[in-house]
């Protein structure tokens, strides 16, 4: 490792290790890395083990074989994480400012209420992604792109340094999806580390530092520059 690689401070550090479930690997010798502030997509066919590095990452699998090593705040649950969303959840009968408020439930709390400044960094959280005007609408009656972007407002909040989100354009359109990547690249200009699963190729590859690659077993995990000089990139020429 080198000098200015030592002087990174990383959030997630994955050294040689085997993912999967029940000790049957997935993914073997698996070397990946998140320092703060870095922007990395994850892509991949269905199976290939997209889903099973996800839950590594936040804690609810535990590797085959080796160590993931994740920061102490992120291990305290200060990770905020965008799920898909389910029909139902669409449906949700609560209000934005509650669906926002429940971020903080991921952290460890004395109190069964929210507290005076946690709503502060709640309704913070909503304004900064336009969405403060809706704080008391019910989330079920939005707009697909107005519901993923009150779910990235309860990531924030539950987040640290780092969010990390699975598939969050699914089933938006267009606009709404060219919306939410460019509140993604405002968080990250702020400092935020982005860890996303996606299958949209063309955003990934202008928008990430780093693209990691998952195949059959195999991967790739580097700078787009190099990933776009690799046969993995065969794929993104082919959609184009």
């Amino acid at each position: 490792m080198s000098g200015r690689e030592k002087e990174k401070k990383y959030l997630i550090f994955c050294e040689d290790a085997s993912l999967g479930y029940d000790n049957q690997a997935i993914i073997e010798h698996f070397y990946f890395q998140v320092a703060a502030g870095d922007y990395v997509c994850v892509v991949g066919e269905n199976g290939s083990g997209k889903s099973t590095l996800l839950k590594t990452i936040l804690g609810l699998i535990k590797p085959v074989k080796g160590e993931v090593v994740l920061d102490d705040a992120i291990r305290q649950g200060a990770i905020g994480y965008l799920p898909q969303q389910t029909q139902i959840q669409r449906q949700f009968p609560a209000s934005v400012m509650e669906v926002v408020l429940s971020g903080f439930l991921n952290r460890k709390r004395k109190s069964p209420f929210f507290r005076a400044d946690e709503k502060k960094i709640a309704w913070k959280q909503l304004k900064k992604l336009g969405m403060e005007q809706f704080a008391n609408a019910c989330y079920a009656n939005l707009s697909g792109g107005q519901q993923q972007r009150v779910l990235l407002a309860r990531a924030l909040c539950a987040a640290g340094a780092i969010l990390v989100l699975d598939e969050p354009a699914t089933g938006l359109d267009p606009m709404a999806a060219e919306s939410l990547y460019e509140n993604l690249e405002m968080l990250h200009e702020e400092g935020m580390a982005v860890v996303m699963v996606t299958h949209d190729i063309r955003s990934a590859v202008s928008q990430a530092d780093y693209i990691l690659h998952l195949n059959d077993g195999d991967y790739f995990y580097g700078s787009v520059e190099k990933y776009m000089d690799s046969e993995y990139s065969d794929i993104f020429s082919d959609r184009k």
